[in-house]
């Protein structure tokens, strides 16, 4: 009777764990609002922060800061938390706030880690650890912005209303450095336009302290000429209205300038320093672009590069101290030129430059008087990421495509003879977060199927310690598909990457719907051997509700170097459908795929994509454009006229490009979702596109999600939107 007892446990057991290896994903499961309904599918990857000196990386254990020995795991407190917040509790501020703050893995420490800066009240205040003194260095209404410490932590600098300010740590005295900012000029502060084409989102500060902290480099941004776009908040009672400078393509730009000034001085009632501007006669003053700044080691050089609007070249100059300017090289390519990182100077004097002049981006060795010595890097495969070289100058550290295109490696290459060694290994994605001493860098990995996980490498490549192996268990308890990885090509012989997800109980014999996602913007891949988050368990959810998953990379998108990108120059979209389409024809050889059911959806440049191919092309049933561009004219200046140039030097470009213009010619079911405060591709693209379809007796579909900018960010309203584009897919696909 207890053997029979112990057979029976055994098979449910067995059936149990069948049951829960054939769970089905719902949309409770991905975006449920409540927390324990909600699956956390990519689990909880590692936090680290290096610190300053190399030797051990910052981390939270149970709520606190701690420093990790990284060779041994053994945490002990970074430093006095609870000192730090007890004088932030003397400050006024509450317990459960000041025990955050002092314990935020994002501590603004000066350079060799002895002082904490902090914004509290509306101010900046300086926390000296050793002594455990919380000073205020601000006392004003107006929001100072984009603070840091010098190099030597002997000064603050910060922008407040769009002014450059320091104040003296030591004294407390605080030094306007310039005085004509405000509504319309930007001094050390990027506008809308500069932050998010030039110098990438989130990035706002616009200036740049000498290693010696005794001058500060700057942009002058003057937004005089640049037109206002109006935003509004309507959710509200009392309408909250954004006012946004956005010069649309074709429109003045902002009027830029480099300053460079000195931050000695004698206190708040000394004259205002004089700045100095790089003299830039070659240049009129419309039609120039900064896109990067950086000193030399010395002090004595600001670098930073010159563009024309149209981004056609790219002159890398040199600025004394006093504003005089020298060229030191120029890029130029069959169409535009992309903007990469600044110089990083070798401790010889000779510095590593990347550029993409063959093609693909690679690294390039220049002397201290800008001669070229040696290309580092060579073939066909790019950089993706280069952090830099060690002290020594022996070697350089990058991550790249050089073993696949789909699933980025860290590498080195040396310095003297441009030898190439290969630091991590195995199939799927790998990102490098290296030390100051470029010894050691956490090995950040994850595959299609498996979430993010961190390793702790040596700078050679040898793996020193598994730092989090994040194991999500919830994976293994639902029917999921193992994506497929292939290759596509197009009509031309120009190889495509790929990926599909087909039905869990996936049948040869039977005929399956396809929905395709895209993004298809230039150089940005959408097929990769990565983790992809909430959107792949979306995905997989309805390759669970019978449909095949489809994404493919046109040759612009594919990250196979900038030369598979010049092909769309001055006429987006175009060349791009054509690849879409061949990958539609590859589908439709396939026995499994009912051709007639092929639906296709993007955001942004996807969103554009979509509802290009739905006015361009009969071979998709159904689109979803979210945040879509409906006329490449309607889009900002400095992205646009990269690949497109100005409208009046391309009008038929423009024209042809156009889904505004094509909107009579809609094929297929449409719908449309756009953020009601999209900042970015203004809700104008999807008003006029509606209007155009309206004229033409159209019938579409359409969603605005007030409140929401060109990322859909409230949990709520994600929710919603996922919840739609199920309903949608499952009735008109």
């Amino acid at each position: 009777m207890k053997q029979i007892k112990l057979v029976s446990l055994a098979i449910l057991m067995f059936a149990s764990a069948a049951l829960a290896q054939n769970k089905m994903l719902t949309i409770d499961d991905i975006f449920s609002l409540d927390s324990k309904v909600r699956v956390n599918f990519s689990g909880t990857p590692g936090r680290f922060a290096w610190s300053a000196d190399g030797r051990s990386f910052r981390s939270i254990r149970s709520g606190s800061l701690v420093r990790v020995n990284p060779l041994t795991g053994e945490a002990t407190p970074y430093y006095d938390a609870g000192k730090f917040q007890s004088a932030l509790e003397q400050a006024g501020v509450a317990t459960a706030d000041a025990s955050r703050m002092a314990n935020s893995l994002g501590l603004q420490f000066n350079e060799n880690e002895t002082a904490i800066l902090v914004s509290n009240a509306n101010d900046l205040w300086h926390y000296d650890i050793a002594s455990g003194v919380l000073r205020r260095l601000t006392n004003t209404p107006s929001e100072e912005l984009e603070a840091d410490f010098s190099p030597d932590g002997k000064w603050i600098s910060f922008v407040r209303g769009n002014n450059l300010f320091v104040v003296d740590v030591a004294r407390g005295r605080e030094r306007q450095l310039t005085r004509d900012g405000g509504e319309k000029i930007y001094n050390g502060y990027l506008d809308w336009v500069y932050e998010e084409e030039l110098y990438g989102r989130g990035q706002k500060r616009g200036y740049w302290w000498a290693p010696d902290s005794k001058n500060i480099a700057f942009l002058r941004l003057d937004e005089s000429p640049v037109p206002k776009f109006v935003l509004t908040n309507d959710i509200v009672d009392n309408q909250v209205v954004e006012n946004t400078d956005y010069p649309q393509a074709g429109d003045p730009n902002p009027i830029v300038r480099v300053g460079i000034v000195g931050v000695a001085g004698a206190g708040p009632r000394a004259a205002a320093p004089a700045v100095r501007f790089a003299s830039l006669a070659k240049y009129q003053p419309q039609d120039l672009l900064v896109a990067r700044v950086a000193w030399t080691p010395d002090s004595k050089t600001v670098m930073f590069q010159a563009l024309n609007r149209e981004q056609t070249y790219l002159d890398l100059v040199a600025s004394d101290l006093a504003g005089k300017v020298k060229p030191v090289l120029t890029e130029k390519t069959p169409a535009w030129v992309e903007v990469y990182d600044d110089p990083t100077f070798l401790s010889n004097g000779n510095a590593i430059w990347q550029s993409a002049r063959d093609g693909w981006r690679h690294l390039y060795l220049y002397d201290n008087n800008a001669q070229l010595i040696r290309q580092l890097t060579k073939g066909d495969w790019e950089i993706r990421n280069f952090y830099g070289a060690d002290s020594a100058g022996e070697w350089a550290y990058f991550s790249a495509t050089k073993d696949s295109h789909i699933a980025e490696n860290v590498y080195r290459v040396r310095i003297v003879d441009g030898t190439v060694e290969r630091l991590t290994q195995g199939e799927g994605t790998h990102s490098a977060s290296f030390n100051s001493t470029f010894t050691q860098f956490v090995d950040n990995w994850s595959d299609a199927a498996t979430p993010p996980q961190q390793r702790l490498m040596s700078s050679s490549g040898q793996i020193v310690r598994v730092l989090n192996e994040n194991k999500v268990e919830a994976l293994s308890e639902y029917k999921l598909s193992r994506p497929e990885f292939l290759r596509v090509k197009t009509r031309d012989g120009f190889e495509m990457e790929a990926v599909m997800i087909r039905p869990p109980n996936f049948d040869p014999k039977k005929k399956y719907p396809v929905l395709s996602y895209t993004y298809s913007g230039p150089h940005a891949p959408s097929v990769a051997d990565r983790w992809g988050g909430t959107r792949y368990m979306w995905h997989q959810m309805m390759a669970q509700k019978g449909y095949i998953i489809w994404i493919c990379d046109n040759r612009g998108a594919s990250g196979k170097g900038e030369q598979s990108v010049w092909p769309s120059y001055k006429t987006f979209m175009v060349g791009e459908l054509r690849d879409l389409e061949d990958g539609v024809n590859y589908l439709k050889s396939l026995s499994f795929v009912d051709g007639n059911r092929i639906g296709i959806w993007g955001w942004s440049f996807g969103g554009m994509m979509t509802s290009y191919a739905l006015t361009h092309s009969k071979v998709f049933k159904m689109g979803i454009a979210g945040g879509t561009v409906g006329d490449w004219r309607l889009y900002d200046s400095i992205y646009t006229e990269r690949y497109m140039l100005q409208p009046k030097n391309n009008p038929e470009g423009f024209d042809r490009t156009s889904v505004i213009k094509s909107a009579a010619n809609l094929n297929g079911k449409l719908m449309l979702i756009h953020g009601g405060m999209d900042d970015n591709v203004h809700m104008q693209n999807t008003m006029q596109l509606a209007y155009e379809f309206q004229k033409a007796g159209k019938q579409f579909d359409m969603m605005i999600y007030p409140t929401q900018h060109h990322g859909l960010t409230n949990p709520a309203q994600v929710k919603h939107w996922y919840t739609m584009m199920t309903d949608y897919v499952l009735k008109n696909l």
